[in-house]
């Protein structure tokens, strides 16, 4: 069989037709590493005192992008994280006591462990209509900005008027038990010829010789009823569960709203999307198995040719070894094997890289044929799974409509779309569909943003193949960085099913990771300008990293290269100092009724009960911006836009 068709390309549909696109086997990717990663031995949220205030300093710096080659003078934006006047100017007195008592409720033990029950308590004695006032004086006015697309706009045009942007958010989410969440995930991450076993390894199973794991599927990429609920040990990720494709569409056309919405009430603004909303997981399941196996097909040969160990762009395979190595496989016969290396640039330097190796692939029309791995012992190419429903066909393809359409509405209303990370074994398909929007849509700009969680040990390699991707096809390279919401679920899943622990050690070593990855890619802004990240913390020390390489390399907040992002009612003393002095920053804002973005409110009382035990910070400042007003006179404080 020729390699050119070695593995399949998936479908771009749209609602008119269906197109093909090129795809790559694996989405993990790196090349070499930065030689000035700085270590961070700070907590997430253990920062010092104080908020912010504006310094215009003139230094002299050197600039080693072709844009700034020689000594230029500029102005090196200083804030003082310190002045709660500046930070705190867009609230008003009874906003600062309203932070405070939610802020000190999050640190109550009962209260957060039995929120639900309080919660419920609550609503049967007040009613619904006194529930909801207490709710919108309390956590709903802290956290959640309104009902509807027209109820938040005062609150988003007020944080627009203090430099503050908006990435909106409709936050409601299904209130359902534990029994029910895991049915609906076993049933929609089966496939249908599982469900109808019993079956043998060979007639459903890809048998693949790496590491001695023979005959099955990866246990990673399988559905575990143990770990059925997502929304276990999740506190700061909303979670979709698959119910049917009326309900995915119904999903789109929120998304969609809020793509509208985002672009009716701001310049520039963001939307964020999750893949699972848009699908039946069980193919997110199956495609992100058969990227990875594409992967250590590609680390075998490596290892074979004395190259394990490097990060994945330094794995450089020499052509001629690797060419023997495919025909001792009977992956095919040598005449074949030398076709498969031609073209413009391939194999043109005597190596093969890893991009190299995923552009080899070609495609084809039946989207189910792209859930395909290689076989060791015959050297064929064999499906993931045998056996594929009709129905199961349409909803893949149901799946890519969706993304296209939500890519296509962004680029209509001039919105960027964040696709946010999830779950790792769902996470190389995300990331596969996600580089698949970036290579069609951001061609003229970063209007597509991948999601990069720095708490994996491969963040690293993906940041940096991705983008170097971006620089061979010449697209604008967009990302997101956060350090993670599923840490506790996933070191569990790992340690119970038995498979390797995808998170780094230590909170220090994920620090050190989230810096790594951040100053790799300000390094490719200041070099080609051809890259947008958001960096996406309530970590003080990170914001101040960012800051600090951006005075070196002389990158000014007005070239919007660099975002920050922090979610609403959290952080307030970090985003409206830099909106002020003119970064670029967004609050996560969330909408929905009250009754329905209960479960929301559930998990930001969770995040923040960790939040305020760790630190008294915020409320420091808080209280102390608080008695200035009150020493100073200002008993009634109307904030000024």
């Amino acid at each position: 069989m020729s390699y050119t068709k070695l593995a399949p390309a998936l479908f771009r549909a749209t609602s008119g037709n269906i197109r093909r696109i090129w795809i790559l086997p694996a989405s993990f990717r790196s090349t070499a590493a930065s030689t000035k990663s700085q270590e961070v031995g700070e907590k997430e949220h253990a920062v010092v005192d104080g908020c912010t205030l504006v310094k215009a300093v003139q230094v002299e710096l050197i600039s080693p992008s072709k844009h700034a080659k020689d000594v230029v003078a500029a102005k090196k934006v200083e804030i003082d994280f310190d002045n709660t006047e500046e930070a705190y100017r867009s609230k008003n007195n009874l906003e600062l006591l309203r932070s405070l008592l939610v802020f000190k409720l999050c640190t109550i033990d009962v209260l957060v462990d039995k929120n639900k029950e309080l919660i419920d308590l609550s609503r049967k004695v007040f009613g619904k209509w006194l529930f909801e006032k207490m709710m919108k004086m309390t956590f709903y006015g802290q956290f959640v900005a309104g009902e509807d697309h027209n109820s938040i706009k005062p609150l988003i045009h007020k944080n627009q008027a203090f430099g503050v942007g908006a990435v909106l958010d409709y936050s409601v989410e299904e209130d359902l038990t534990h029994e029910e969440a895991a049915d609906k995930e076993m049933d929609s991450c089966v496939s249908q010829a599982e469900k109808e076993g019993p079956v043998t390894a060979t007639e459903c199973f890809i048998e693949m010789e790496l590491d001695d794991n023979v005959g099955h599927r990866e246990k990673k990429y399988k559905a575990h009823r143990q770990f059925g609920d997502r929304r276990d040990g999740v506190t700061s990720a909303r979670t979709y569960f698959y119910a049917d494709e009326a309900k995915c569409d119904n999903q789109m056309e929120t998304f969609i709203n809020c793509i509208k919405a985002s672009g009716g009430s701001s310049v520039d603004g963001f939307s964020a999307i999750k893949m699972t909303a848009l699908g039946r997981p069980q193919f997110l399941l199956e495609f992100s198995e058969v990227l990875v196996k594409w992967r250590q097909f590609f680390n075998l040969l490596a290892a074979q040719q004395g190259k394990s160990g490097m990060t994945a762009l330094e794995q450089k395979l020499e052509l001629e070894q690797l060419k023997e190595s495919l025909a001792k496989l009977g992956v095919g016969k040598k005449d074949a094997i030398d076709n498969w290396f031609t073209g413009e640039k391939l194999g043109s330097s005597g190596t093969i890289d890893l991009l190299d190796w995923n552009s080899l692939i070609n495609d084809t029309t039946n989207i189910s044929s792209l859930l395909m791995v290689p076989n060791l012992e015959t050297g064929q190419l064999e499906p993931l799974l045998k056996t594929f429903t009709a129905e199961e066909e349409r909803q893949m393809k149901r799946m890519l409509q969706r993304v296209d359409v939500l890519a296509k509405h962004a680029l209509e209303n001039g919105v960027r779309l964040m696709v946010d990370a999830e779950q790792t074994y769902f996470q190389p398909a995300i990331s596969r569909l996600t580089l698949e929007m970036q290579r069609r849509f951001n061609r003229e700009k970063s209007v597509i943003f991948n999601t990069y969680q720095c708490y994996l040990k491969d963040a690293y390699d993906n940041v940096t193949v991705d983008l170097e991707l971006s620089k061979r096809e010449n697209w604008y390279f967009g990302a997101k960085l956060v350090r993670g919401a599923y840490m506790y679920q996933e070191r569990d899943r790992a340690k119970q099913i038995g498979y390797e622990d995808p998170i780094n050690p230590d909170y220090e070593a994920t620090n050190r990771m989230y810096h790594k990855c951040l100053e790799y890619v300000l390094e490719e802004i200041d070099i080609h300008r051809k890259a947008n990240i958001m960096v996406a913390s309530h970590n003080e020390d990170t914001v101040k990293f960012t800051l600090e390489k951006m005075n070196e390399m002389g990158l000014l907040p007005t070239e919007n290269k660099v975002y920050f992002g922090q979610l609403l009612g959290m952080c307030d003393q970090i985003s409206f100092p830099l909106g002020q002095a003119g970064f670029p920053v967004y609050k996560y804002v969330p909408y929905g009724p009250v009754d329905e973005v209960i479960p929301y409110l559930s998990r930001r009382a969770q995040e923040n009960r960790g939040f305020m035990k760790g630190s008294q910070r915020e409320r420091s400042l808080l209280w102390k911006e608080l008695k200035r007003r009150l020493l100073s006179g200002q008993v009634v404080y109307k904030p000024v836009y």
